[in-house]
C-alpha cells in the first residue's frame, strides 16, 4: 500500500490553518513513547538506561488517546522502546486511526510477522521499521547477528498483507557513503521509502565515540547525494531538510515541531534530550524556555542535526517559501560549492545533567503510588 497522497493535503491544510491562526509554535507530528523497554540494546541507543521498574512501566491505551487529542498533531509516531512489545499495542493503533490521526509505528521488526494480525491495513497506518545499513552493518549497530534478515523479512510480509512500509536509518560516524547509497539501492528495490537522520549524541548511550558532528554530517550527505544522482531514491523527507544535512540551509531547530509523551509526562524539550517534564501539553508549551535550546545555544544541542527538530523547521521554510523548495526539488540536492555559515557555538550554555535526579523523581512517585493503593486496599478490607 502506497502512501496516500491525501496525507500530504490534510497536513498541508494543517499547516495553513496555522499560519492562518498565527501560531507561532504548533506540533506537527505527536512523538508518542507508551514504553521505554526494548528487545534490542543497540550502542547508540540512549532511551533504555532506566532501572527495571520505570522499563516496565506502561501508558495504557486511553493515555496515549488522550495524549493524541491534547496534542491536536496531525501525526503520531510512535517509537520507543519496542512498542510491539505493549500488550495493548493493536489497541492504541486502532484508537488513533479512528481519530484519523496517520500513525508512525517504529518498530525493530523482530515481532512484527508475530503480530501482523493486531492491525488492519489503513491509509492512516504505515510501519517504520528500523534499519541502519545493509546487513552487517545493521547487525553490528544493533549488536545482535540475524536482525536484519529478520526485519527484512517482516517488511516483505507486511508488504504482502496489504500495509504500508518505511525503512528508517539512523547514521552514525564511519558509515561511508558507498555503503549508504548501497542502502537506499537495496530500499528502492524493495520499494520502500527511507527515513534518514544523523544520530543524536545521547549522553547515556553505550558508543560515545561514534556520533557524527555537523561539518562530518554535511560532508557525508553530499557525497551519498552524489552518488544518488539519478536513482530517485524514495525519501520520507521534504527535500528542503535534504538540502539542510547537504549544508546548503542553515536551520534553526524546531523542538515544539514534534513533541515527546512517554510515561514521565511531556518531555521538555523534545524527543531527544530530557531536561523535566510536565502534566499537560499546554503546560509544555507556555513553561518551556525554547529560547534556551538549539545548537549555539546549548551544549547538549551542538551538533544535532536530527529530523525530529529539523523537519518541521524545513517544512516550515518550505511552506513560507514554495519556489524556494520547487527548484530544489527539480534540479536536485546541490551537493558542492560553498556551504551555508555554521551556526557559531562560543555562547552557548553549558550542559546540565538531570537524568539520574528525574530518575529518582519518578521511582519516588511510583513508589508514593504504591503505597496509597495498598493502604486503600488495606482499608477496603477492612
Amino acid at each position: 500500500m502506497a502512501i496516500p497522497f491525501h496525507k500530504e493535503i490534510r497536513i498541508g491544510a494543517y499547516l495553513l490553518k496555522q499560519k492562518m491562526l498565527g501560531r507561532k509554535r504548533y506540533p506537527l507530528v505527536l512523538m508518542l513513547e507508551p514504553l521505554f523497554r526494548c528487545n534490542l540494546a543497540c550502542v547508540g541507543c540512549g532511551k533504555i538506561d532506566y532501572p527495571d521498574a520505570i522499563l516496565n512501566r506502561r501508558m495504557s491505551a486511553q493515555e496515549c488517546w488522550d495524549a493524541a487529542e491534547e496534542c491536536g498533531a496531525p501525526m503520531v509516531a510512535i517509537p520507543g522502546g519496542e512498542p510491539l512489545i505493549h500488550k495493548e499495542i493493536g489497541e492504541i493503533v486502532a484508537g488513533l486511526v479512528a481519530r484519523k490521526k496517520f500513525v508512525s509505528l517504529c518498530t525493530n521488526a523482530l515481532l512484527l510477522e508475530k503480530k501482523l494480525h493486531l492491525f488492519k491495513p489503513s491509509p492512516y497506518l504505515f510501519f517504520s521499521v528500523h534499519l541502519d545499513g545493509l546487513r552487517d552493518h545493521h547487525d553490528k549497530a544493533v549488536s545482535q547477528k540475524g536482525v536484519f534478515d529478520k526485519a527484512v523479512k517482516a517488511i516483505k510480509a507486511a508488504q504482502d498483507a496489504g500495509f504500508a512500509v518505511n525503512v528508517n536509518a539512523t547514521i552514525f560516524d564511519g558509515h561511508s557513503a558507498e555503503d549508504i547509497a548501497a542502502f537506499l539501492d537495496y530500499a528502492k528495490e524493495m520499494n520502500v521509502g527511507v527515513s534518514i537522520s544523523p544520530g543524536y549524541a545521547y549522553e547515556r548511550a553505550p558508543d560515545q565515540e561514534h556520533f557524527l558532528n555537523r561539518k562530518k554530517t554535511k560532508e557525508l550527505f553530499r557525497k551519498v547525494f552524489e552518488l544518488g544522482k539519478g536513482k530517485r531514491w524514495k525519501f520520507m523527507h521534504s527535500t528542503s531538510f535534504l538540502d539542510f544535512l547537504a549544508g546548503n540551509q542553515e536551520y534553526e531547530c524546531t523542538p515544539w515541531g514534534m513533541p515527546a509523551r512517554n510515561i514521565f509526562g511531556w518531555q521538555k524539550p523534545c524527543y531527544l534530550l530530557g531536561e523535566g517534564y510536565t502534566k499537560t501539553f499546554k503546560e509544555l508549551m507556555e513553561t518551556t524556555d525554547w529560547n534556551s535550546y538549539g545548537t549555539g545555544k546549548y551544549e547538549k544541542c551542538a551538533n544535532c542535526m536530527a529530523h525530529c527538530g529539523y523537519e518541521p523547521t524545513a517544512a516550515d521554510a518550505a511552506f513560507n517559501n514554495p519556489l524556494k523548495a520547487l527548484w530544489v526539488s527539480l534540479r536536485g540536492v546541490r551537493t558542492s560549492g560553498p556551504m551555508a555559515p555554521e551556526i557559531g557555538l562560543d555562547k552557548q550554555r553549558p550542559a546540565q545533567y538531570v537524568f539520574s535526579s528525574q530518575v529518582q523523581m519518578k521511582l519516588s512517585e511510583m513508589r508514593k503510588a504504591e503505597a496509597e493503593e495498598r493502604a486503600k486496599n488495606t482499608a477496603d478490607a477492612a
